[in-house]
């Protein structure tokens, strides 16, 4: 199958700059394919910004970074407009937003006010700047990274934008063979600077479309929607997943079942993304004792497979 054998090749090449990780590179590529956009959640030095940039390289994706501080703008991520003598008129300057794969790397230290400008270009794939509405490039894919909440200037994610992130993980520490090799291999940001891009936007375009054509059966449908009805019934969370939520879960899920090499979705499919793609959308009841993504695992355990 010739997209299986691309994404093997993809996810190869991203396996030897981030080590350790298979399981959110996967991840990660799967968010990329279904059309998403991805939050990272871990503390600082882990990976997040050397696999957001790793992975557009990878795709031959023009990249943008920028660094969320307490004073950043929404003009300083969309662009101005600055008055050329030399040509006597407003001459627009776009902003970083205006990039393929946008990396916002700490977002929850910015204002609600910032973070919230990201909103519509997330959604609507387009930014209005001063009354004109400007269409971002294709493809659009936000990589966030964001601290724990509980660390110093910080600014917890409001619900609406964390609805617009199709997933969110955690790269986590490595293990101490996975360390050793970061310890004394090449410094990894040399190895993304000298990365050649195993495919290209075109290619990318093709398997977002392998995506759409994988095919949900019936049982599998009904399965998807018994787990969504248990979010709503009140006994695992505050309140259940929003229709938007769960046509972001079957997206996912025809991504997982494109990289495992099938054209259609299995029960095992939902289960891989089911805590990366629903458990940022949800508050756990308050005697649950857990976690958003264990309460996810306990409640996925409780519904019955097809």
């Amino acid at each position: 199958m010739e997209a299986q054998q691309k994404l093997k090749t993809l996810l190869d090449q991203l396996n030897t700059v981030i080590v350790g990780k298979a399981d959110q590179v996967r991840d990660c590529v799967a968010c990329l394919l279904a059309g998403g956009h991805l939050l990272i959640e871990d503390v600082p030095g882990v990976g997040k910004t050397t696999l957001a940039h790793a992975l557009a390289r990878a795709f031959g994706l023009h990249f943008s970074r920028v660094q969320f501080t307490s004073d950043l703008m929404p003009s300083d991520l969309s662009g101005v407009s600055i008055y050329e003598r030399g040509k006597e008129a407003f001459v627009f300057h776009p902003g970083p937003i205006f990039a393929q794969v946008l990396l916002a790397d700490e977002i929850n230290r910015a204002s609600p006010k910032t973070q919230s400008a990201l909103l519509e270009a997330m959604e609507e794939k387009q930014v209005t700047i001063e009354g004109e509405t400007r269409a971002l490039p294709a493809p659009f894919f936000v990589i966030a990274t964001q601290n724990p909440h509980d660390q110093l200037g910080t600014f917890a994610l409001p619900e609406s934008q964390l609805d617009r992130f199709l997933m969110r993980i955690s790269l986590g520490y490595p293990d101490r063979s996975a360390e050793r090799q970061l310890l004394l291999g090449a410094d990894r940001r040399d190895m993304v600077v000298g990365m050649s891009s195993s495919l290209t936007p075109i290619d990318l375009d093709w398997l977002q479309r392998q995506v759409l054509a994988v095919h949900t059966a019936d049982p599998l449908l009904n399965y998807v929607q018994d787990l969504i009805a248990a979010t709503r019934s009140g006994r695992w969370f505050l309140q259940g997943l929003s229709p938007r939520a769960g046509i972001a879960l079957v997206r996912a899920a025809k991504a997982q079942a494109l990289l495992s090499g099938r054209d259609y979705v299995a029960p095992d499919d939902v289960q891989a993304i089911l805590p990366q793609t629903i458990a940022h959308r949800l508050v756990p009841v308050g005697d649950a004792g857990r976690g958003p993504v264990e309460q996810v695992r306990a409640m996925m355990d409780a519904v019955p497979l097809p």
